[in-house]
């Protein structure tokens, strides 16, 4: 499965007013978007995104641990220590999921992008997830239903980069889930098994290489 992100740059700030006179930070847009080839020319239906919203609006988003960080991360894995926001809700809006994220003004991320928000930067959101592409019509790249959403919006400051910014990262890896963690496994390495192997024993290597494989789903 490839790490897949897809930014967009449409998000609105909104502050609300807290008895104690402090504000509260709020990012709002759509985080997802269906049914249009994006800049990295990639696509996913309706049907796929309305599945795994649904799946991460149960498990993250209702259960308040529906978080995203600021920047780019390079896996599929949360790390706390870089959170600046959680995800409060995400719905359909036509063929875009809408959401909202509350800035986490207290964590050392969260800090940063209020001051940003503060200093009038312009941000954008970045969703990051988890699954397999096939080609398409036109050469866009079709998102299948094995899709995972690992958040719905990291928080990004450039977000009119280049789409090979994006869709470069860790192009080169392929990762599976093990014992409820994304761990990273470099294809190349079983590529070279199979290329070393004789033909005789190329059957029962690459039935190893697979076996190997699904032992760690």
């Amino acid at each position: 499965m490839k790490l897949i992100k897809e930014v967009i740059e449409d998000i609105q700030y909104v502050t609300e007013q807290r008895e104690d006179k402090s504000k509260n930070y709020f990012i709002k847009g759509p985080f997802l978007q269906s049914e249009i080839a994006n800049r990295n020319k990639r696509m996913y239906s309706k049907d796929i995104l309305t599945n795994e919203v649904n799946r991460y609006r149960e498990h993250y988003i209702n259960q308040n641990r529906a978080f995203g960080e600021l920047g780019h991360p390079d896996s599929p894995t949360i790390n706390l220590d870089r959170v600046s926001h959680m995800i409060k809700s995400l719905e359909p809006d036509g063929n875009n999921f809408y959401g909202t994220a509350k800035i986490m003004t207290e964590t050392p991320y969260g800090k940063i992008v209020k001051n940003l928000i503060d200093e009038g930067a312009r941000l954008g959101v970045s969703s990051r997830g988890m699954g397999t592409i096939r080609p398409g019509p036109n050469g866009v790249n079709l998102v299948q239903d094995d899709f995972h959403l690992a958040t719905a919006a990291d928080i990004v400051a450039d977000p009119s980069a280049p789409d090979a910014f994006v869709n470069g990262i860790c192009e080169g890896k392929e990762w599976v889930f093990v014992n409820g963690v994304y761990m990273e496994q470099h294809i190349e390495s079983a590529k070279k098994q199979i290329q070393k192997a004789s033909r005789k024993d190329i059957e029962s290597v690459a039935l190893k290489l697979f076996e190997n494989f699904l032992r760690k789903l």
